[in-house]
């Protein structure tokens, strides 16, 4: 076992590029891809044309050169456009990389005037591709999937394949006890209806937040006046509506109790990023339906939602 004599950030020592590319490697706890899901984003150019753009950000890339050769922070200040060869007679697929060639580990650089990161074509890779099909250092930022004799890049044909290193995740565990009896919801016309006793929540949506995981569980549903046939969901904002689960109760005119839940993922508009929006669950009778369906002080109310990071 050899260890590095000097720790980082000793006093009056001398540390390797090695030594801070390990470091890297530690506080990126061995992960690698970009940093926020906004960063190094591949789209056609504002005139589409014979290539593509990569959006500015930044990522940290695993060396694939030595076993320890640790990881390398990037970062592109502005975009930069990339060319793509025009395709023939056959569809083609290329995968665009951001590819490392570090001269400490045999490649023809010098440091100090040639770039050691750069934008690199992958050409004619396995149109479902979607790693780096050999051992290179780099990681990939899209596949772009080209049809027959064509020259002019558009987003429909831009496959995204970079991953965030280390997304953060957010998740919250909310109850309501409502009150008092809500307003029974009944009827035939599948129109959607919120338990009036039950004013949901209003929860901060994370700025970075990509997608959102909603699971909204509704302990002692009040079921009354005869079969109940009809579905339960969550709104959450005016734009997201969590799939709803199937109430079919055929027990009859009695009061009678169950416990439901309905559950979805969902992504996150950009105009809920950094705002607060309301979560709240709902009825709705569907056609056949012949009962109510109310909350009371008998009820509990759970939501678990989970906010997550990934590639926008």
């Amino acid at each position: 076992m050899t260890l590095f004599p000097r720790p980082i950030l000793t006093n009056g020592a001398t540390h390797s590029a090695q030594q801070f590319r390990m470091l890297v490697r530690d506080l990126a706890r061995g992960a690698e891809g970009i940093t926020e899901g906004d960063d190094l984003k591949v789209t056609q150019r504002s005139t589409p044309g014979g290539g593509v753009t990569v959006a500015d950000g930044s990522a940290v890339i695993k060396g694939r050169d030595d076993a320890f050769q640790g990881h390398y922070s990037v970062c592109n200040v502005g975009s930069v456009d990339v060319d793509i060869a025009p395709t023939g007679a056959t569809p083609r697929s290329d995968m665009l990389i951001l590819r490392i060639e570090d001269p400490e580990y045999g490649y023809n650089h010098d440091p100090a005037t040639d770039d050691i990161v750069f934008p690199q074509i992958i050409s004619n890779v396995s149109s479902s591709a979607t790693a780096i099909p050999d051992g290179r250092t780099g990681i990939p930022l899209a596949r772009i999937d080209i049809p027959a004799s064509t020259a002019t890049i558009t987003n429909a044909m831009i496959k995204d394949l970079r991953q965030v290193a280390n997304p953060r995740r957010e998740p919250t565990q909310l109850m309501q006890f409502p009150t008092g009896m809500s307003s029974q919801i009944g009827g035939t016309s599948s129109t959607f209806s919120y338990f009036s006793t039950a004013p949901g929540w209003t929860i901060q949506v994370p700025v970075w937040a990509s997608i959102v995981k909603v699971r909204m569980d509704i302990g002692g549903l009040r079921l009354t006046a005869g079969n109940v046939f009809g579905g339960v969901r969550a709104t959450f904002g005016s734009s997201l509506t969590v799939q709803p689960t199937i109430i079919d109760d055929n027990q009859g005119t009695g009061t009678r109790r169950i416990t439901t839940f309905a559950a979805d993922t969902l992504t996150v508009p950009a105009s809920y990023r950094g705002t607060v929006q309301l979560l709240r669950p709902q009825f709705a009778g569907y056609s056949g339906n012949a009962g109510t369906v109310a909350v009371d002080t008998s009820s509990t109310i759970i939501a678990d939602i989970q906010f997550i990071e990934a590639p926008r």
